[in-house]
């Protein structure tokens, strides 16, 4: 069976994971779910990801990152879906909770955030907001 929605299946797992205190999450390995992954851990939401092979397919492993005992990752929310994309100009990218967050996007130079994306100047699909 197909997944419909890839990106919303890794929010979901990362935030199921992080809701039942898991130190790790394992799920299917994509280019896409790495980038977004790599975006986590380089703004400091995740502690690492990488890719392994386990039982002859690759998979992306997320050590999860916890301050205090609670998730690092309060807010996990996919914005555009594969029946209602979101595209926003860099002059019209949202904050997520005054700043605070991060706004990853799906750009033409990779998936960035949106504080990258306004310094290169380009907008695309705004994949999840982050806080």
């Amino acid at each position: 069976m197909s997944m419909s929605d890839p990106i919303a299946d890794m929010l979901t797992r990362v935030r199921n994971a992080l809701s039942a205190e898991k130190m790790t999450v394992t799920m299917p390995a994509s280019k896409v779910k790495l980038a977004i992954a790599n975006v986590l851990v380089e703004e400091g939401y995740l502690e690492s990801a990488e890719i392994r092979d386990i039982e002859g397919k690759s998979s992306l492993c997320i050590t999860l990152k916890y301050f205090n005992g609670k998730p690092v990752i309060e807010m996990l929310k996919r914005v555009s879906r594969p029946g209602l994309r979101v595209y926003k100009s860099c002059s019209e990218l949202p904050e997520v909770w005054n700043g605070l967050g991060v706004v990853i996007i799906s750009t033409s130079r990779g998936i960035v955030t949106d504080k990258t994306a306004k310094k290169i100047g380009h907008g695309g699909e705004i994949l999840c907001y982050v806080a």
